[in-house]
C-alpha cells in the first residue's frame, strides 16, 4: 500500500533538511519498512519541489547504478535517477568546501546536453538525436544517511546521492565521438586512482540516456532542452578530503577539474 500522501510530505521534508543543513539522518526505511520504490520517487520530487519554492530551478538530470553488475547486485532490472538543480552546478576547476558534506564521493562521468524536448519510450538512437553534444562530467554524490546506511529505496528518496557536477569546456557532437568506447581516467593531486570506459555506462551511454527518458514517461514526464544528462558513473565512486585536487580526463573531450578545501 502506498504511502500517505501526508507521509510523502513528511519524508520530503527530513530528506530536503538534511541536504539543506548536512546534518545525517536515520534511513526512512528503518521507520517505513512499507515504502515502495515508487514511494521514493515521489518523495524525491516533493523534496525538488520544496527547493523550486526556495527559487532553485531544475536544471537536468542524473543516472546511477548504470553498472550490469551493480544492477545485479542490488537485485534490480532498471537504473536509478535523481534530478539536478542550478544550485548543483559548479563551474570547470571550482573550489568546493568538504564542510558542506556528510561523505563526499566524486564520480566519472559523461553529461549530455539536450538540443530539444524529448519524451515517451525511446531506444538509443532515438534518444541521441535529441542530444546537443557531450562533455566530461564530475559529479559529487553524498548519502545524508548516518553511517553511511541504506537501502536502494532510501537512496531514491534522496535524490539519488547527487550534490554537485561540473563539466567540462569541450562540448562535441556524439556523433563525432566513439561514445561507446572512451577512455576515461580520474587523479586525485595527480595520482590516478581510477580508470575506466564510457562502455561500463549500462554497455553504452546512449542506452542510459534512453532508460532514462522511458523512465520519465512513466510519470508522463521527460527531457527539455537546454538540460544536462549525467550519464551514470564508469569507475567506482572515490572519496575526497580537504585539500584534494580531483581531475577527469576523457578522451577527444579533455579534462574537468575540482578543488577540495
Amino acid at each position: 500500500m502506498p504511502l500517505s500522501n501526508d507521509t510523502i510530505e513528511e519524508l520530503a521534508t527530513v530528506v530536503d533538511d538534511a541536504a539543506r543543513h548536512k546534518e545525517p539522518i536515520v534511513m526512512l526505511t528503518a521507520d517505513h519498512p512499507e515504502m515502495t520504490l515508487d514511494d521514493a520517487y515521489t518523495i524525491q520530487r516533493r523534496s525538488m519541489a520544496r527547493r523550486i519554492e526556495r527559487g532553485e530551478s531544475v536544471v537536468g538530470m542524473k543516472m546511477g547504478l548504470t553498472s550490469t553488475a551493480k544492477m545485479e547486485q542490488m537485485n534490480v532490472h532498471n537504473p536509478i535517477y535523481g534530478h539536478l538543480t542550478d544550485s548543483m552546478m559548479l563551474p570547470d576547476g571550482a573550489t568546493i568546501d568538504r564542510h558542506n558534506y556528510c561523505h563526499p564521493r566524486v564520480e566519472a562521468e559523461l553529461a549530455f546536453v539536450m538540443s530539444e524536448d524529448i519524451q515517451g519510450e525511446v531506444g538509443p538512437r532515438q534518444a541521441l538525436s535529441a542530444v546537443e553534444g557531450v562533455c566530461a562530467a564530475i559529479e559529487i554524490i553524498d548519502s545524508r544517511y548516518k553511517d553511511f546506511e541504506f537501502t536502494l529505496i532510501d537512496v531514491v528518496a534522496d535524490n539519488a546521492s547527487s550534490t554537485g557536477f561540473a563539466v567540462g569546456p569541450v562540448l562535441k557532437p556524439a556523433q563525432a565521438l566513439e561514445l561507446g568506447n572512451l577512455g576515461m581516467v580520474m587523479s586525485i593531486n595527480g595520482e590516478v586512482v581510477e580508470t575506466g570506459s564510457s562502455a561500463a555506462i549500462l554497455e553504452h551511454p546512449a542506452r542510459s540516456l534512453a532508460a532514462l527518458i522511458t523512465m520519465l514517461a512513466e510519470r508522463d514526464e521527460g527531457l527539455r532542452a537546454g538540460q544536462t544528462v549525467l550519464a551514470g558513473s564508469a569507475t567506482k565512486a572515490v572519496h575526497i578530503n580537504s585539500g584534494d585536487r580531483v581531475e577527469l580526463d576523457v578522451d577527444t573531450l579533455g579534462s574537468v577539474q575540482l578543488q577540495v578545501q
